[in-house]
């Protein structure tokens, strides 16, 4: 059973939220929307699960009209970014709640409670109240409602979002062990998020939004190395991509001074007006490199963000190990020049080191 949409719009004010969105989820895989905040991910969801109408277009599920279909007739269970639970309830029965409301029969209830429970590491928990449990574990509370379910259609509303960067690392790596388990075969799974780490790692079919508009769809394989624009370079790098006005000519990448030999799959390109794309994590610090004055210096963890200028270019550089580094500092680094995209003055990709497109 496959949900298909053909041109769903929707545009309650000046500007679209969605345009012209088309897609073909199957049944049994998972699907990530990325897209930065505003994206109309979450219009695309609502407009799913039923809580929102689209000004054109069309859904269908199982070959019917799902736009005719009311809300609670739709099989699709929704879990969002805030922890939508009953604190009066405890856990099992805030688990139990949409099968109570089924008229369920009570051993039925308590035999898919438990196992909802153990699928998302909650098992002992369900005497709890909601207040005594964590963030993360509130969120496997309302995931674990919508599980119990047997919802054909589940979406997720940037689940993690709210979360503490630990947390949000450990429940990312919880998740992904449950969606890679299956939930069930016949299960479409749209799971929507900002970040392009976690749309790697869950590593299901990608789609790209921007402002209302699918920009690329792919495996998240593809869609990380053979970004099919520079805006869809940006979205799927975290740091975004950086990108560099410069010339090729002779076989040279010349910008700010600096003339380094192109690699053999930006060569043959001449035309003026390319950008040149490097990711943070393919420069690399060197003392007989180029140099750059120190912007800014950010430490996550054991990461240092390095933000540097050399004339009008700037760029950032992403460095495994913590560094102290002070605002116009100058420091020398090397790009990892066969790692290079070049896209075209449009923003079209013009060629990728991984044999995207050259054209």
């Amino acid at each position: 059973m496959d949900l298909v949409a053909n041109n769903l719009s929707y545009k309650p004010d000046d500007q679209y939220h969605l345009n012209e969105v088309s897609f073909n989820f199957k049944e049994g895989n998972l699907y990530t929307i990325l897209g930065r905040t505003l994206s109309g991910k979450t219009t695309l969801l609502k407009t799913i699960a039923g809580l929102l109408t689209p000004d054109s277009g069309e859904i269908e599920f199982d070959g019917k009209n799902f736009l005719k279909i009311p809300v609670w007739e739709r099989n699709v269970a929704m879990v969002y970014q805030q922890f939508i639970n009953y604190p009066h309830l405890n856990v099992f029965e805030n688990i139990a709640f949409p099968l109570k409301q089924r008229k369920i029969d009570q051993s039925i209830i308590k035999e898919k409670v438990m196992d909802a429970l153990k699928s998302v590491g909650l098992l002992g928990y369900e005497n709890r109240k909601i207040q005594e449990l964590s963030g993360g574990q509130q969120q496997r509370v309302s995931l674990a409602r919508s599980l119990v379910k047997n919802a054909k259609i589940l979406l997720l509303d940037e689940p993690l979002v709210n979360l503490d960067y630990k947390l949000r690392e450990q429940l990312r790596e919880e998740f992904k062990n449950l969606f890679s388990k299956g939930l069930a075969d016949e299960t479409i799974l749209i799971y929507s998020t900002t970040d392009p780490r976690e749309t790697m790692e869950l590593n299901g079919e990608v789609i790209v939004l921007d402002e209302g508009k699918v920009l690329q769809v792919g495996p998240a394989k593809e869609i990380f190395e053979n970004p099919n624009s520079l805006k869809v370079a940006e979205i799927s790098n975290d740091p975004p991509m950086n990108i560099i006005e410069a010339k090729i000519s002779d076989n040279h990448i010349k910008f700010e001074g600096i003339d380094v030999e192109a690699p053999q799959h930006l060569s043959k390109l001449t035309q003026d007006g390319l950008k040149i794309g490097l990711r943070s994590s393919d420069i690399e610090l060197n003392e007989n490199g180029h140099e750059f004055e120190v912007e800014l210096a950010e430490i996550s963890g054991s990461e240092t963000l390095l933000h540097l200028k050399r004339g009008k270019t700037k760029i950032i550089v992403s460095i495994e190990e913590v560094l102290n580094f002070k605002i116009h500092d100058k420091i020398k680094i090397n790009f990892k020049i066969d790692k290079a995209y070049a896209f075209h003055a449009d923003g079209k990709l013009a060629s990728s080191p991984f044999g995207g497109l050259n054209g």
